[in-house]
């Protein structure tokens, strides 16, 4: 596997991969980075192999990551996580990194941290990584989902990288509309998002690559199934819960939905 990076190329010239959690040998901390429409299957192949202090760690996209898991995995093994990367598969065995941004934040949740938490930090400080514990990592949750949310929707939306949907006021409002929105359903279930926070992203927005595009973009180019369900979609399910509009994410759920399972879907 060959790992191509702004900070170093990296080759692997042995992976060791099976095709089943069960195959592999025994561990301390597994980490879940599939898909999210594969999160209950994955947390299903997960469950008997976790015993005592082992760590399960989701650095995937979404709010509902870690309800998914607590379905089959006792919540004091479930540590919060999320990542900041542009990355993507260039083709069959070559990741390809955008940009120098990568860090991880992870934490538990109830306390400020644990011995687990650290030694995930040392193993990851090792390997070059960033890492930041966080005593609030369901906030910390919350925020990248408002930023994802707005950038995948919109990116997807106009085919587009972000550098001319922020140029065009027009496409600039609709994406800090659709993380304001996100920022609303967040308050409203009790996440202490600061109420600004949308438009200090919509500034961050401007400091990042022009040419950087979403993983949900990528994927609609390549014909594969969407994330739509569980980012703007989960938005307006929770929306319709909480009694709130939200038409920017309805927007791009209505135009995004006949792509959603792929091109067959259309």
């Amino acid at each position: 596997m060959k790992i191509n990076s702004p900070l170093g190329n990296v080759w692997l010239p042995e992976v060791n991969a099976v095709d089943h959690p069960a195959k592999a040998a025994a561990a301390d901390l597994y980490i879940v980075a599939v898909k999210l429409w594969d999160t209950a299957d994955v947390a299903a192949q997960l469950q008997p192999l976790i015993t005592g202090d082992t760590a399960v760690l989701s650095l995937q996209n979404g709010v509902q990551k870690d309800d998914i898991l607590q379905r089959y995995l006792p919540q004091q093994n479930i540590i919060g996580g999320v990542s900041y990367i542009a990355a993507a598969i260039a083709e069959p065995g070559v990741i390809h990194h955008g940009g120098k941004l990568q860090k991880l934040a992870f934490g538990e949740y109830g306390q400020p941290t644990s011995a687990r938490c650290e030694a995930f930090q040392q193993s990851c400080q090792k390997a070059g990584i960033e890492t930041d514990f966080s005593d609030d990592i369901a906030l910390r949750i919350w925020e990248k989902f408002i930023f994802l949310v707005g950038f995948s929707g919109t990116t997807t939306l106009f085919r587009s990288n972000i550098g001319p949907i922020r140029s065009d006021p027009a496409k600039r409002q609709l994406f800090r509309d659709a993380m304001q929105e996100v920022a609303d359903v967040a308050q409203a279930k009790g996440i202490s998002v600061r109420p600004d926070f949308a438009e200090q992203l919509l500034q961050f927005t401007d400091t990042l690559p022009a040419d950087m595009p979403s993983s949900m973009k990528t994927d609609l180019q390549r014909g594969k199934r969407l994330e739509l369900p569980w980012l703007s979609g989960a938005v307006v399910d929770m929306a319709k819960q909480l009694g709130l509009a939200v038409p920017a994410n309805q927007h791009i759920v209505e135009q995004l939905l006949p792509w959603a399972m792929g091109p067959a879907s259309h």
